[in-house]
Parts: C-alpha cells; sequence; structure tokens
C-alpha cells in the first residue's frame, strides 16, 4: 500500500474515532458561485466532512462570494464560510459597515485575480480600459471589493457587477470589454470560454489593487489557459472562517479533514497555488484560529 493511501485511511480512521457520540447535525458552509473553486473546494470538503463524522452532514450553500458570506456568518446563517482575506480584513477594521468578529479554521488555498479580456480584445494594460465597460464581480463578492479598489484611481471606466455566468456572457456578446474574476486556476467557466472565443489575462501587481500584505505577486502557471501562461497577476488568500459561537468539536473535525484529507480537497484540474499543509493553514493573518482549530493543529502536530 502506497504511504499516502495508508494516511489517507488513518486519518479516516482517527477523524471517526475523535468524532463518535457527536450528536448528528448539520453543518452549513457558505461557498460561492456555481462553477467557482469556492463551490468546487467546499463540495470536497462537505464530503470528506460527512463521511468522517458519521452522524454529521456539511451542506453546501451558494452565495456571491465573500461579503456574502461574513453576512451569513453574522446573521447565523451558516456555520462556515469561504472569505478573502482582504475581505476578512476589512469586515474586522469595519469598513463595510458595524465590524464583524471572525475567527479562522485556516488558509485553505490562494485566489488569483483574473482580468479577463477576449483573445481579440486590443486591450493589452489596466490602463487602456479607460472608457470601456469592466464587470467587477457579483455584488456581495470580494472580487467586487478587490475590484473597486483596482479601479477606484483609473477615472473614465465603466464597471457593472454582475455574477460569473452573467459575466461571461456579456464578454463573449460583446456587452462588456473585461471581467474580473478571483479563484483557483484555471477556472472551469472561463476556460470553457477560453475554447470557445480565446481569452487573455491582463497583467497585475498588488500595489495597482492596494491591498497591502493580504495581497501577493503571483504568475499564471502553464497550462492554466492558452494565452495566459507567465502573466503577473495578484494572489489574495482564502480563510476558512466561523465566529467564536462555533463549537469547538466541530471546528476540530473540520481541522482534521484539512490536515488529514488534504490531497482529496483540490478540485481537478487545478494548477495554481494551494495551501493545504500545516505550515500554511495556520497563516490566517488577522483573523485568529478558533480555539478548537487551535487544540486540533496542536494535537495533530504539536
Amino acid at each position: 500500500m502506497r504511504r499516502r493511501d495508508f494516511l489517507a485511511m488513518a486519518g479516516v480512521g482517527l477523524l471517526t474515532a475523535c468524532t463518535s457520540g457527536t450528536p448528528a447535525r448539520t453543518i452549513r458552509i457558505a461557498a460561492g458561485e456555481p462553477g467557482g473553486f469556492y463551490t468546487s473546494f467546499a463540495r470536497l470538503l462537505a464530503a470528506e466532512v460527512s463521511a468522517a463524522t458519521p452522524g454529521n452532514r456539511m451542506e453546501v450553500l451558494n452565495t456571491q462570494g465573500s461579503v456574502g458570506n461574513v453576512e451569513l456568518l453574522r446573521d447565523g446563517g451558516t456555520d462556515l464560510g469561504m472569505v478573502l482575506a482582504g475581505t476578512a480584513a476589512a469586515v474586522q477594521a469595519g469598513e463595510l459597515g458595524p465590524p464583524v468578529e471572525l475567527r479562522a479554521l485556516g488558509r485553505v488555498y490562494e485566489n488569483y485575480a483574473q482580468l479577463v479580456v477576449r483573445a481579440d480584445s486590443p486591450v493589452r494594460a489596466l490602463d487602456e480600459l479607460s472608457g470601456r465597460t469592466v464587470s467587477i464581480g457579483a455584488p456581495k463578492s470580494g472580487t467586487a471589493l478587490f475590484g473597486r479598489r483596482l479601479l477606484a484611481a483609473r477615472p473614465g471606466v465603466r464597471t457593472t457587477a454582475l455574477p460569473l455566468d452573467e459575466a461571461i456572457a456579456a464578454l463573449e456578446n460583446g456587452s462588456i470589454d473585461a471581467l474580473l474574476w478571483s479563484g483557483g486556476i484555471p477556472t472551469p467557466a472561463l476556460r470553457a470560454l477560453d475554447d470557445r472565443i480565446g481569452i487573455r489575462l491582463l497583467p497585475l501587481e498588488p500595489e495597482m489593487a492596494g491591498c497591502g500584505p493580504s495581497c501577493d505577486q503571483l504568475q499564471v502557471p502553464p497550462g492554466a489557459y492558452l494565452r495566459a501562461a507567465g502573466v503577473p497577476t495578484v494572489g489574495v488568500a482564502n480563510i476558512l472562517a466561523c465566529t467564536p459561537e462555533l463549537p469547538d468539536d466541530v471546528a476540530e473535525a473540520v481541522v482534521r479533514v484539512l490536515v488529514l484529507r488534504a490531497p482529496f480537497l483540490v478540485p481537478q484540474p487545478t494548477v495554481g497555488t494551494q495551501f493545504l499543509d500545516v505550515g500554511n493553514l495556520i497563516g490566517t493573518g488577522k483573523v485568529p484560529l478558533h480555539p478548537g482549530a487551535q487544540r486540533a493543529y496542536r494535537d495533530l502536530h504539536g
């Protein structure tokens, strides 16, 4: 038996043993738009948590993204939520209304900012979008927050806020000139658009969006899209977030899945950066780890 398979089987046994006797309940996770990486990851996580903790069931909620997920966490509409690190920092600082107290179960992977134009577009740089229309993402997404910052210093750019499927249709029919998306790479819906009409990604740098330490400089890896390899872009970490009210045993159970079942939580096909190892999982920045998550990490790794 291969070592990875042995560890995976051992992980299931350990998870089940640590959560036996837990009352039946539904654990909700607010994800994102259908076809996006949030939803793909959340479904894989839900399957693994449900399998590892018999009697529990994880339910995936489709949403518009990070801002909507924080609102659901605040209002008790979900137990867990996928939240961009930049959005989490803005929420805790009160930049989007009254501050929301968040806790983290882990830093799970990195989103790639993808500013997409048609392959036949004359636009080659961000500053060439003046006088053109850009979809900055769904209204309650972290992408839209990022997009507003990105375009704030670029007068003359017309913006609209469309969910991904609507933005793709609008780019394809020519009613918008570019769309902004933040997600895993390649995003299947964008890969399909690339196959139909051809797309390019415009180069981006963290300084352009003013997102400070929550952003990294990345390059689009080979194999993502036909014409994008090596294009510089912005990476933003994703936090699996909750509130302090999440029961400790739920936080522990989910963290054990993140650590022990990491190889099975990466949506395919994925060529972008992943953070599902303990060194990065605990790097949640300004969002402190939930006490149950802290206990699980200590127990697993000392």
